[in-house]
């Protein structure tokens, strides 16, 4: 398949979801409905399904851990620094830009985009990966921009009881001691997870309404850089040092390719820094994604 052949119908969804809460066919009360189905039922379903049925020897690998998140963190604290001692912004502001340019929408595009190019068995090694990416980024900016008022287990307390890594982990428990699911209910579960990346980026095009580039798009048009450009050079490299294999090589680069997630808009938001900045790298780092990972595909996959 052609680059083209893999995102149009992403972004197609994208698009159609835009549209439709643009016009007001989709309205806010209708949008939360949706979006509880897709992000606590479908994609829930959907995540632990496919952990259960991975192959965990071909994905449980030190290596291709270390491989995404050394970049990752690498990259965060050189925006980090970069930001506080260069630029002289505030520390709670740089730690926002380090999360800002390495958080990634992986479950909403970077998944869809890996199974549609490399198939089911390349995105087992995208759930072993993003169970640690919201703790791990969270955590770092949380460190950087708390306040004396907050507590670290009240703010990180989501992260744990968040259904993308609650499935992940049931679905790797139940694989590791080989419980078994029967026939009727997996088909059950099948159909109830079906609608989990349709529907994921359906509600990411009517969700993007609600956010603007107006009000930062310098900063933006930086941080979305930083993104799309910057993270994934760094991880395709430290693959390529570390000598993984082609396909875990394009899945990781592939991963951190992908466009800004939201919720790094919401920490941000908590935090109370950085917040106008974030929300417009969310939408133009989701716009220009297209762009930026079709010259991925090019150039990772055969």
């Amino acid at each position: 398949m052609t680059p083209v052949e893999i995102l149009f119908p992403l972004i197609f969804l994208v698009l159609t979801g835009f549209v439709c809460g643009k016009s007001g066919f989709i309205a806010t009360n209708q949008l939360e409905g949706l979006r509880r189905f897709i992000f606590y039922l479908a994609i829930p379903v959907f995540l632990f399904l496919n952990m259960y049925r991975a192959d965990l020897s071909q994905v449980a690998s030190t290596e291709i851990m270390l491989a995404f998140y050394l970049p990752v963190a690498t990259c965060y604290f050189l925006i980090l620094a970069t930001k506080w001692l260069v630029h002289r912004e505030a520390l709670n502001d740089a730690a926002m830009w380090g999360l800002g340019g390495t958080y990634s929408n992986t479950v909403l595009v970077g998944l869809p985009v890996i199974i549609a190019a490399l198939g089911n068995d390349a995105g087992a090694m995208v759930f072993m990966i993003i169970t640690f990416h919201s703790a791990l980024l969270f955590a770092l900016s949380f460190l950087f921009s708390s306040t004396a008022q907050q507590s670290l287990i009240t703010t990180l307390k989501p992260l744990f009881i968040n259904p993308i890594v609650l499935s992940i982990s049931l679905g790797l428990v139940f694989n590791a001691v080989e419980l078994s699911i029967p026939t009727l209910m997996q088909s059950g579960l099948d159909w109830l997870a079906k609608p989990a990346i349709a529907g994921a980026l359906f509600v990411l095009g009517v969700s993007l309404v609600q956010y603007s580039i107006k009000q930062a798009w310098q900063s933006a048009l930086l941080l979305s850089a930083a993104k799309l450009v910057l993270l994934p050079i760094m991880v395709w490299g430290f693959a390529n040092w570390m000598e993984l294999p082609a396909e875990h090589t394009a899945v990781l680069t592939l991963m951190a390719a992908s466009p800004l997630g939201v919720n790094a808009y919401l920490v941000a938001r908590q935090q109370q820094c950085a917040q106008a900045t974030l929300a417009s790298s969310v939408v133009m780092s989701t716009l220009l994604s297209p762009i930026t990972m079709s010259l991925w595909l090019y150039w990772l996959i055969p």
